[in-house]
């Protein structure tokens, strides 16, 4: 790691948190945001004025620009925080430039929505990265615990274990606790379509269901989780483990899961349109579901919760009759 200059790219939550954790064991880290105000204001008061506002940086430590150019050009890291949706428009300030040498981890969590596909791949594809150059930084943890410093844990992964390994050293601290895996495509995967749940769950906390209900949608979610990742990714994996059944675990149930929250206030009767509006943060599952459906396409593998969610969300499907159907096809 000697004289590996490491960045963050986005100014949300997830961005801001990571930004935390990597300052435990990095002399200095370079941030990306899109906005120059919110760049401004970290500058002059060392913290985010607008995600994850508690968390107080260290006078010195931060490297803060809304030159995209500028950050990715002078460093060889380079952790990926934004939106999805955001993140093809945002790269266009780095047209031409020669980033297949860079190493990129992904903590977006998101799907590319006008491309159906995850962010390992696009990067592979769109900018000829090496996989041995692509790694996923994935739960389960929320932001805001890593702002309270609550015990969390991450998976790291990449087909390069030392590179894996590298990366978790980098966020490894009290109160954050690593493993690394070489599955990439499954724990990306995974984390993607616990956000669609999340979506599912939230919308049948708004309807009234119980607890009781919730264990058995998320018990044959993990089972439509894995139907899906191995046939997409044919390898061995145990979806059991943290980076798969405990990270769709906590976003299925926290009450800091911005999805599960965008899920629960369409089953309270707000419209897709409104409740991304109140929100005021991305719910990566709404982007998900949709591709994850299109995806599908090609695989034909049995997906009836992610199915209902894009019904709901695309097709303007009641959620009450929708999520009614759904709840008769599970056991």
């Amino acid at each position: 790691m000697a004289n590996k200059q490491v960045a963050v790219l986005g100014g949300g939550s997830w961005a801001t948190a990571i930004v935390k954790m990597l300052l435990n064991n990095s002399e200095k880290v370079h941030w990306w945001m899109r906005s120059a105000d919110a760049v401004s204001h970290i500058q002059k008061f060392h913290h985010n004025p607008n995600y994850l506002s508690s968390v107080e940086f260290p006078e010195g430590k931060l490297d803060v620009s809304a030159d995209l150019r500028f950050i990715i050009e002078k460093c060889d890291i380079i952790v990926l925080a934004i939106p999805s949706a955001f993140i093809e428009d945002a790269f266009v300030a780095i047209e031409g430039l020669d980033i297949s040498k860079k190493l990129f981890f992904s903590a977006v969590k998101g799907i590319i929505p006008n491309q159906h596909s995850i962010v390992a791949r696009y990067l592979h594809k769109q900018y000829q990265l090496s996989y041995d150059n692509i790694g996923i930084i994935c739960g389960p943890c929320h932001a805001e615990e890593v702002a309270m410093e609550k015990l969390s844990y991450l998976t790291i992964a990449c087909v390069d274990e030392d590179k894996a390994q590298m990366m978790a050293n980098l966020l490894d601290c009290r109160y954050i606790k690593t493993s690394i895996t070489e599955d990439v495509f499954g724990t990306e995967i995974s984390a993607v379509y616990k956000n669609v749940v999340a979506i599912a769950s939230g919308i049948y906390h708004g309807l009234g269901y119980g607890d009781n209900f919730q264990a058995v949608l998320i018990s044959n979610a993990i089972r439509e989780i894995k139907r899906f990742v191995d046939e997409v990714s044919p390898v061995h994996r145990d979806v059991n483990s943290s980076a798969y059944l405990g990270d769709l675990l906590v976003t299925g149930y926290s009450q800091f899961s911005r999805n599960r929250t965008f899920g629960t206030m369409l089953g309270k009767g707000y419209t897709v349109k409104f409740a991304q509006l109140e929100m005021n943060m991305i719910a990566e599952g709404y982007y998900a579901a949709k591709s994850l459906v299109e995806i599908n396409k090609k695989f034909d593998v049995s997906i009836p919760i992610a199915d209902a969610v894009n019904r709901v969300l695309y097709e303007k499907m009641s959620p009450q009759i929708e999520m009614r159907l759904l709840a008769d096809k599970l056991n």
